[in-house]
């Protein structure tokens, strides 16, 4: 099932289970996981993408060995806010997914200077050109989940008080 908020993804996850989430390019796919208790996003991998149905595949395989409950997309909205082309083609993937694995959740969280900020963390670390240029997708996709974490910690604690 495909949500359009935070807030309405977050009440449909099953309790104990991790997240992936996944920052699409047009020739990779940045994957993170979470772990069961959603506190932490954690880079996985790259994967180079192929047809949907390979792509599918091996996400399947990935959601399968992580006992994964739930699925974020990176929305790569225009600087300006609008939807382009890309976020079209998010949208288009999350529905193929969807009729694949429908009784998961997936939503959306706006990606924007997801890259930035993990080219900027990378740098930091002293990471080589060659280094990052293999990995700034899947960290992208772990700013991506540790953002609609955050937020979800958010919406909890505030259930809570």
């Amino acid at each position: 099932m495909i949500y359009d908020t935070i807030e309405e993804f977050s009440a449909a996850l099953p309790s104990m289970r991790a997240l992936i989430g996944l920052d699409l390019g047009e020739k990779t796919i940045g994957v993170a996981v979470t772990d069961s208790f959603l506190s932490v996003a954690t880079p996985l991998e790259t994967v180079r993408r192929k047809k949907f149905g390979v792509d599918a595949a091996r996400l399947g395989e990935i959601m399968t060995d992580r006992n994964i409950g739930g699925l974020i997309l990176g929305l790569p909205f225009n600087m300006d806010g609008s939807e382009g082309p890309r976020c079209q083609s998010t949208r288009a993937f999350a529905r193929n997914l969807d009729r694949l694995h429908p009784d998961l959740p997936i939503g959306f969280w706006d990606e924007r200077l997801s890259t930035v900020a993990a080219e900027r963390a990378l740098l930091e670390a002293d990471t080589s050109r060659k280094r990052r240029a293999e990995v700034i997708d899947h960290v992208a996709a772990s700013y991506i989940l540790q953002g609609v974490l955050d937020r979800i910690g958010v919406l909890r604690a505030a259930q809570e008080s």
